[in-house]
């Protein structure tokens, strides 16, 4: 079975889902330039939980996570089932690893996975589960997780980190008035694009410190459970897989939409290309 790439997307509003944008045209046409996966683990910002959780359902529920939103949104269902044995797996991997895991078997999908999935895998037919991040801990612990993850994308499991490479909600709260296309600001594209080159070049030090080293980190990031899914899937990639930009682009200016791959080789005349990291980033739009 060939290795499964392991990717990082940035999963914006919940209106992905609905309302026509370069992301959701981007993600739909993803999923069908993977390879089919067994399953999908889903890193997602929006379930963290002290101690490192796998949904373990049958059957989970469409969480839908969010307020404010259109009632089409609310009556959306993405309904793949789960995976029971993987989850009791993916402890055990865990737990070999020396990080302590348990068992969620009532979590449902937050919209961190079931929104991008139903773009990528509209037909639901791969079972899905989601493991938990800690916003306490730090980017290295997060780095460790994925390395403890990796051997899933052998037998065929997509390893999915689902955040934002920014993520400033209030300041995007009160940014009504700026589209989709809206320029972002420089203190937005000086951090986006830092965090492009430091994934490109594997600069993971910088990464690990970016709170530091990156430009208009605080600004970007005044929290940081969207950024933290980066370091599950950086973990998740072996050292000879640099990380490509498969897309970038901005909702209202201010959320980068920007998505990273690792390992994707797809041929043919659909290919996503895939350049080294001296080459620059590659973008799929």
């Amino acid at each position: 079975m060939a290795r499964m790439p392991t990717l990082f997307i940035s999963h914006g509003s919940p209106m992905l889902a609905v309302a026509d944008s370069a992301a959701r045209r981007f993600l739909a046409q993803l999923g069908p330039m993977l390879p089919p996966p067994t399953a999908v683990v889903v890193i997602s910002a929006h379930y963290d939980t002290a101690t490192t959780e796998i949904t373990a359902g049958d059957r989970p529920e469409t969480i839908h996570d969010f307020g404010g939103f259109p009632d089409e949104l609310y009556r959306l269902r993405y309904p793949a089932r789960g995976s029971p044995g993987l989850a009791r797996e993916i402890v055990g991997q865990l737990e070999a690893a020396g990080l302590s895991a348990r068992l969620a078997p009532l979590r449902g999908l937050d919209h961190g996975a079931w929104i991008p999935l139903s773009l990528m895998l509209p037909r639901a037919e791969v079972p899905v589960l989601q493991v938990s991040i800690n916003s306490r801990r730090s980017p290295q612990e997060h780095f460790a997780l994925g390395r403890a993850l990796r051997s899933l994308r052998d037998v065929g499991t997509l390893v999915l980190g689902s955040g934002g490479a920014t993520h400033n909600l209030a300041l995007y709260a009160h940014a009504r008035g700026r589209d989709d296309d809206s320029t972002p600001p420089e203190w937005v594209e000086a951090f986006n694009e830092w965090t492009a080159g430091a994934v490109a070049a594997q600069r993971y030090d910088d990464l690990f410190s970016y709170t530091e080293r990156a430009p208009f980190a605080a600004q970007n990031h005044p929290t940081a459970e969207h950024y933290l899914p980066l370091f599950v899937t950086l973990g998740a990639a072996h050292d000879d897989e640099h990380g490509v930009r498969i897309h970038s682009s901005y909702d209202r200016g201010l959320l980068s939409l920007d998505a990273y791959a690792f390992g994707l080789v797809q041929p043919g005349p659909r290919e996503i290309r895939v350049r080294s990291a001296s080459a620059g980033p590659a973008v799929l739009h």
